[in-house]
Parts: C-alpha cells; structure tokens; sequence
C-alpha cells in the first residue's frame, strides 16, 4: 500500500470512529507505531485530523445520528456475512427483537417465511418483513427520527414493556471490553438497553471496525451479551477478552456468506 493511500484511509477510518489509537492503526496497515505517528503528524499539519494521547481525533462535526443510506454502503461485506450468521439462531415459532441497525435490516431481508413474531423499532425492517406472510411484524411506534428511518423514545420504551421474547438482534455503534456497548444517540442506547431486559438472550451482531471506542450513550456491560457474531478481523486478544467475559464468539469469515 503507498503511503498517500494508507494516509487517506486513516483519515477515513478517524471521521467513521470519530477516534482511534495509534495501536490499533499498526495492527491494521502492518507497520510500526513510529510510521503511524508520522503519519499523523503529517495529517494533522494539512488539518485532516487532531493528534491525541495515544491516538487521533477526527476534526468533522460528528452527528448523532447518521443517514440509513450512508450506512447502508458502510462495511457492507462484514454486515452481510454476520447477519446471515445470526439468521442460523432464529428458529420456528420464535419471538425476537431486531433494533434499527442496517445489520438488522440484512438479517430481515433472509429470515425465512416461517412462523416468528418480530418486534422492531425500524421502519425498513418492518417493511422489508410485510413481504412474508407468517411473520408478524409489530412496530414499537415513538419519535421518528428521520435519518436512522426507526423510532425511539418513551413510547417506544413502553410498547416494549408489554413483550418477553425469546431472542434480540441488536448492533451498536461502540465497543469497549471494560465499560461495555454504546451508542451514539441517547434514545437509540435507551432503547436497545430495553430490548436487552426484554429477552432471555442476547445476540450483539457487530463488525470489528466498533471495538476500542466508545460512544457518547452507554447501553449495557458485556455481561448483558450471551453471543457476539463478528467479522474475522477481531484480533485474537479481543476475542479471548470476550471469552473469559463468558460470552460465545463466532467470527465470521466473507466467504462465509453464501452466493445471492
């Protein structure tokens, strides 16, 4: 890779996490600390971004709240291949949660036509399974947030109160291993904690690009997750973290995902 190229791509990867560590940007392009921090040095001087402790910080005005669209095209690969992983957990007759997370979304275009109840705050999932008439989709209904295309709020946090079901499919948008899963909207974290009390199990789908960065809104402590399904670009020393956290891993690889 030419050093104008993993030059861009670090900027690209500092305004999609708002801040990475200089640790993680070597393990990522294969070359030393030393090289990272020149580079960011070099970029902080053309105002690309702003050189931190230990890392970077993007100098973008971050939104809370991020288009559908934009991240329908963001990490596409690793979202495809661990939705249709989370699909194997859905059996006949479950009743199960999908938050309003473009992996969610994936996930409800290959569920199969078989009996299931679905509970969801997005509005793209919902109509994306009113095409399969044995499934019945409810909708928490609440505030509308017009960028995420899902619902949110008190209404929606109540709606959940008058369902258990058996499994949630859910994303977020930080990971740390100490503090645990956030999010950048802090109705989008409230409802998805929710979610989490309102089912026997949990199933974090996630692509590795969220682990090491944590979000404005805290959702829950790991110890809320039972399995997470990742991409098989999590570094092994994350993924035994998790397990000795108690909770199953299961990466997934994109040749993983079958032909479609």
């Amino acid at each position: 890779m030419l050093v104008a190229e993993r030059q861009q791509k670090i900027v690209d990867l500092v305004n999609l996490r708002s801040s990475i560590r200089v640790s993680e940007l070597s393990e990522i392009f294969s070359v030393t600390e030393e090289t990272i921090r020149r580079d960011l040095e070099k970029l902080e001087k053309e105002n690309k971004l702003r050189r931190s402790h230990g890392g970077a910080v993007s100098v973008q005005e971050k939104e809370s709240e991020i288009d559908f669209s934009e991240r329908e095209i963001t990490n596409v690969l690793e979202k495809k291949v661990i939705a249709h992983e989370a699909v194997k957990r859905v059996e006949n007759g479950d009743r199960i949660i999908l938050d309003a997370s473009t992996t969610a979304w994936y996930m409800a275009k290959i569920l199969p036509n078989i009996p299931l109840t679905v509970i969801t705050n997005s509005i793209k999932v919902a109509i994306e399974l009113s095409k399969k008439d044995r499934i019945e989709v409810i909708s928490t209904g609440g505030i509308l947030l017009p960028k995420s295309l899902s619902y949110v709020g008190p209404l929606a946090e109540r709606s959940l109160e008058n369902y258990h079901v058996d499994k949630a499919f859910l994303s977020c948008k930080g990971i740390d291993l100490n503090s645990g899963l956030s999010d950048s909207n802090e109705w989008q974290a409230l409802l998805k904690r929710k979610m989490i009390e309102r089912s026997n199990k949990t199933f974090l789908m996630v692509d590795s690009s969220k682990f090491g960065y944590r979000e404005f809104s805290h959702i829950s402590t790991l110890d809320h997750v039972d399995e997470m399904i990742v991409d098989i670009k999590l570094p092994p020393h994350s993924q035994e973290k998790l397990k000795e956290k108690n909770i199953i891993v299961t990466t997934v690889d994109f040749v993983d995902k079958p032909a479609s």
